[in-house]
């Protein structure tokens, strides 16, 4: 194999593709096909040519996998470790600012499609692939966010486009939302009780998504932050007042993996999931008719 020999470990897309390109030289030099590869590392082979093409930025136990199976030398197994890891640290800086918001839509539906899971979490504000129509036109017409109709309009289809992949993608996910993100009120009653019965709905057909319930009676020892998206355990996406920001490092997904696994414990699932969301609804049908 001819790889990076002290080569110090690199930054932006020269760094990807010095990583693609050893990689790829890599399986190369020891004969076998990507189909193979992958299999003996525990990945698909479309991952595999991504991977190679500087696509796809591997994660360093990806790395370390593939490493073994190339029988990759191991001075140059660490170079390549440490590669991967300065990539990867240097992705979770990246910040991209929430302004042209059907854009946001298309890259989030993207990155979902690419994932095999999606584990999620939201206390404020329901998930933007649960959400009505109504729901989302609540809150992308707020007047402080200043997003133009046009552009406000085309991310809602988006929106709502990403809901068919509950049903017809690949992708399974695992969605924990508080009792408090269902009671802080969008716009009516009205439109609150025929969310919460779209949510109940969902979670009735099970399948592919997993929907978990913190009610509001339940004692916590765990305060997060903020909402977060992990996708599979490539990268964690969470959101701002003003930007979304990409985490790829290792140390900050395994954080909001932990996390993820905590708040699982207290969330309710299944039928008992839904029980909540039935009566959250029922009353949101008291409040309306009040």
């Amino acid at each position: 194999m001819t790889g990076p020999k002290n080569t110090p470990a690199g930054r932006g897309p020269e760094g990807r593709d010095r990583l693609a390109r050893a990689l790829r030289e890599a399986r190369r030099h020891i004969g076998i096909s990507g189909v193979r590869a992958g299999a003996q590392a525990g990945m698909s082979q479309s991952k595999i040519s991504k991977i190679e093409r500087s696509l796809l930025l591997p994660s360093v136990n990806d790395v370390a996998a593939l490493c073994r199976v190339y029988e990759v030398p191991e001075n140059e197994r660490a170079e390549l470790l440490a590669l991967a890891e300065s990539l990867r640290e240097e992705a979770s800086t990246r910040v991209i600012l929430a302004r042209r918001v059907p854009a946001v839509q298309q890259r989030v539906a993207q990155i979902e499609a690419k994932s095999s899971l999606v584990r999620s979490f939201q206390p404020l504000m329901v998930f933007g692939i649960l959400q009505t129509y109504e729901y989302s036109r609540c809150l992308y017409t707020v007047p402080r966010y200043k997003v133009p109709v046009e552009e406000a309009e085309a991310a809602i289809r988006l929106r709502q486009g990403r809901r068919q992949a509950l049903t017809t993608g690949s992708t399974r996910y695992r969605l924990i939302m508080s009792e408090g993100a269902l009671r802080w009120q969008a716009g009516s009653a009205e439109l609150m009780a025929k969310q919460v019965e779209d949510i109940a709905e969902v979670a009735r057909s099970g399948g592919q998504v997993g929907i978990g319930i913190i009610p509001w009676s339940t004692p916590v020892r765990i305060f997060p932050r903020n909402a977060f998206h992990i996708y599979d355990e490539d990268a964690v996406m969470v959101g701002t007042e003003t930007a979304t920001a990409t985490l790829t490092g290792t140390a900050d997904i395994s954080t909001y993996v932990e996390l993820f696994g905590e708040l699982e414990k207290l969330a309710d699932f299944g039928d008992d999931a839904v029980a909540h969301l039935e009566r959250i609804a029922s009353e949101y049908r008291q409040l309306a008719r009040s």
